[in-house]
């Protein structure tokens, strides 16, 4: 809504600047005429006394205009990149489903297996029994025998030869049994792996889907962009004969629909960050069992300034968060351009990106528990996605990238995506003091 309410704004404005040039074409005498050709003389015209803001103006909307071409292109380079990213988890999702199929195939062999000794278990044991029981008769019956073969021998035999048969039975079921047991154990890994396989394609599904989101996000981001490009250089071209007040009033009309796109650029950071994370724990890259308490970083410079804490602050260009109109989200440290940067903690590297707009060039670190580190505006970066850093590690350099006024990191920590304060989990500046 706010959007829609802000391009309204900018068309209706646009549209009285072009009423106001007609009307300044058709109705307005014009300040200097021109001079008949008979009379051979030469009319002087005073100064525009708006020209100098007209030039301000124009120096301002040229920057906003390279700004948002740059932006264009970065993001263009960027949806390269996941466009290859989500081709991989597609691959991926794909193996995925074969091996569950291939898994679930086992198991139905080795269900079916399981009934077919079970049967047969079944069957010996009637057996068995009916073997059992003859030969507890056959004290009784051994002189019956002897009557009908006239032989003792012969009947002793045939006793002996029952209580083996009645062994052999008894030691196939012993073996059927062990064969069933083989065959369940059997089945249950199986059926592990095939739990553990569905979780890993449930993650990769969810990768995807974060990472179509954000895709999707840019996407619309981009496309903001080049109306933002288009209505920017109608301003500046429309300049002339217009009041100052105009044109700087659509100016920050524009500036705003930028600070918009920059706010939302923020978000697809951390989006980002989600889909790196999400491939972390597939890999099993991430550290278990770690939580916030007891959670101890390291400052990201060895010498610095903190220049802007941590929370709520009157500075305009921050973002809205929760009741607050404006929020810093991190705590701001500024050095020398080109300090080297260093990782907070150890961790993987989960999103790194390289932009006009927001946090600039920056890096997001998963340090396992939920737990991630951000370090934006660097001047360049020297790590890729699914790198392991260590503690004090160098990821980069200080810079003044994105929306920045000048050289400083912008050091934010999460936990479960939430903003949280970094301090109590710092030293003290200056000293070795942790938390």
């Amino acid at each position: 809504m706010r959007r829609s309410l802000l391009a309204l704004a900018i068309i209706g404005a646009l549209g009285g600047m072009q009423v106001s040039n007609a009307v300044a074409l058709n109705s307005t005498p014009s300040a200097c005429p021109t001079p008949s050709t008979a009379s051979g003389t030469r009319v002087a015209c005073p100064p525009d006394p708006n020209q100098a803001a007209y030039d301000q103006l124009k120096t301002r909307l040229g920057g906003d205009i390279g700004a948002a071409l740059d932006a264009q292109h970065r993001l263009s380079a960027l949806l390269d990149q996941y466009a290859g990213i989500e081709h991989g988890l597609n691959d991926q999702i794909t193996r995925e489903e074969a091996l569950i199929a291939s898994l679930e195939d086992e198991i139905a062999k080795l269900d079916a297996q399981i009934q077919e000794t079970q049967d047969r278990i079944e069957v010996e044991k009637q057996q068995l029994a009916v073997m059992a029981r003859a030969i507890y008769r056959q004290p009784d019956s051994i002189w019956v025998m002897i009557a009908r073969t006239g032989n003792l021998h012969e009947a002793l035999l045939a006793t002996a030869d029952a209580v083996v048969a009645g062994q052999h039975a008894h030691a196939l079921q012993a073996k059927l049994e062990a064969d069933l047991a083989k065959l369940q154990a059997d089945r249950q890994a199986r059926q592990n792996d095939l739990d553990g396989e569905n979780a890993n394609r449930d993650l990769l599904v969810a990768n995807l889907g974060a990472l179509q989101d954000v895709m999707s996000t840019q996407g619309d981001v981009s496309s903001q962009l080049d109306d933002l490009v288009s209505q920017l250089q109608n301003a500046k071209d429309s300049l002339t004969n217009q009041s100052p007040d105009v044109t700087a009033a659509l100016a920050q009309l524009l500036e705003a629909q930028e600070q918009d796109l920059i706010q939302r650029s923020y978000q697809t950071a951390w989006s980002q960050a989600q889909v790196g994370a999400g491939q972390a724990m597939l890999n099993h890259q991430l550290p278990l069992g770690r939580t916030l308490n007891g959670l101890s970083l390291s400052w990201p410079m060895a010498q610095f300034n903190i220049t802007q804490p941590f929370g709520p602050t009157n500075v305009l260009l921050e973002p809205p968060l929760g009741p607050y109109r404006h929020f810093h989200t991190g705590v701001d440290i500024s050095a020398p351009l080109g300090t080297p940067v260093m990782a907070a903690a150890d961790g993987v590297v989960v999103a790194v990106g390289h932009t006009a707009l927001g946090y600039g060039n920056y890096v997001i670190l998963a340090h396992g528990g939920g737990i991630e580190t951000l370090y934006g505006h660097l001047l360049d970066t020297t790590v890729r996605v699914g790198d392991h850093l260590a503690r004090g590690q160098q990821l980069g350099h200080e810079g003044s990238t994105g929306f920045s006024t000048g050289p400083h990191v912008h050091f934010e920590l999460r936990v479960n995506d939430q903003v949280t304060d970094p301090m109590p989990y710092l030293p003290v500046p200056g000293t070795s003091w942790s938390g």
